[in-house]
């Protein structure tokens, strides 16, 4: 089985190969693929060195699946080309999420929508993921109606440039602007590009993905996105509104026997998730799991994953070994 990492020196693609190392991924060959100025660069990788290549001589070794993660601009030139050839693609970028006939999966809620035909696979926003991963055990049994959130996200979601900007403000040392503003101190109710309806373009990706992965267009979902000085990982204040009313130790329980998910919701023992310990870890770790005073269908919820693993890099290693799994 050959399999391909697309932007394999970026801050994804590290993370892939180390879920790729720690869950034992089995492979034949494994193509890591950067940008012209990383060829021949040696990576480590289960105990070999592997050599970063072009995409080119990978898609000429016509690998079983690829892995990308190298931004929109390259997901739409060449997803299309491997998959082609009969290469199963999952794509870590914005590039085909909204597309209606391409799959946009959480492997825990609804792999099973995958049909034998695609061989384009989207992986959700980060923030999409970790919010969907605490709600869908919810709606399954609850049906959602109201979503209102807000984001506090790690500079790591915007990748090394902003991460240079917020080491060298706190170091003082040079670096290249990347953010409108100083992020050290600071909280940017700015995360991307503003829309013509003053939504940014990542808060709007909560909606329509929402919508598309729950397949329910008639939640009502409203987002502001902020981006925080923390490298850990994203957090989320969730505030839901059910069809039924809320029974709070029954969603305890819920969340609770979900897979992939983590509850650490103790107030009295000040126990409740944060950046600081969700770094590096695979789980979606929810808490302050408490009943809105005011409306008895209603639900607050605080959700913190690292947007790296779950967010991106996980994910997408798991829709690999479910396809391995189910292409035996």
């Amino acid at each position: 089985m050959k399999i391909v990492i697309l932007g394999a020196t970026g801050l994804v693609g590290q993370e892939i190969l180390k879920v790729i190392e720690e869950r034992k991924i089995s492979y034949s060959k494994i193509y890591l693929v950067g940008s012209k100025n990383s060829w021949g660069k040696a990576i480590r990788l289960n105990g070999k060195s592997e050599k970063v290549c072009s995409v080119e001589e990978a898609l000429h070794a016509k690998p079983d699946y690829a892995i990308f993660s190298a931004g929109s601009t390259v997901s739409k030139e060449w997803a299309p080309k491997f998959a082609g050839i009969g290469t199963i693609v999952i794509d870590n970028s914005s590039a085909w999420r909204t597309e209606p006939d391409i799959p946009l999966i959480i492997p825990e809620i609804n792999f099973d929508v995958i049909r034998p035909k695609d061989h384009i696979i989207a992986n959700p926003n980060c923030s999409t993921i970790q919010m969907l991963m605490a709600l869908y055990p919810i709606h399954r049994e609850n049906r959602i109606e109201k979503i209102i959130v807000s984001t506090y996200q790690s500079v790591t979601g915007s990748g090394q440039k902003a991460m240079n900007q917020l080491d060298g403000e706190r170091k003082g040392t040079p670096y290249q602007k990347f953010y409108p503003h100083p992020i050290e101190n600071n909280t940017l109710p700015h995360c991307d590009d503003f829309l013509d309806n003053n939504f940014t373009k990542e808060e709007m990706k909560l909606v329509h993905e929402t919508h598309k992965i729950l397949n329910d267009n008639n939640i009502k979902i409203t987002a502001t996105a902020v981006r925080v000085p923390v490298s850990g990982g994203h957090s989320e204040s969730v505030y839901i509104e059910t069809e039924n009313q809320i029974n709070t130790p029954y969603i305890k329980q819920l969340l609770e026997n979900f897979e992939g998910l983590k509850v650490l919701d103790n107030p009295s023992q000040n126990l409740y998730p944060m950046p600081f310990f969700a770094k590096g870890k695979d789980e979606v770790f929810v808490g302050r799991i408490r009943k809105d005073l005011f409306n008895e269908k209603a639900l607050n919820l605080w959700i913190v994953a690292d947007n790296l693993r779950k967010g991106a890099a996980t994910n997408a290693v798991q829709i690999l070994q479910r396809l391995i799994v189910a292409n035996k």
